[in-house]
């Protein structure tokens, strides 16, 4: 996912200031406001395998 597709998915769910949040910030940011665990690329070899995330995370 681009910055931008986040930067918008971000928006949506409610997260102010989106510019000043760097890729990973962002995604953890969503991920907390969402209700999720903000883990991205915190867990190496995560078993998540429905999370949106997974494919920037787990490469």
């Amino acid at each position: 996912m681009t910055l931008k597709q986040i930067r918008v998915k971000a928006k949506n769910v409610g997260v102010k200031n989106i510019t000043k949040y760097p890729k990973e910030t962002l995604i953890r940011t969503i991920q907390q406001t969402e209700g999720n665990s903000p883990c991205f690329r915190g867990i190496m070899g995560c078993g998540e395998t429905g999370c949106a995330w997974r494919a920037d995370c787990q490469n």
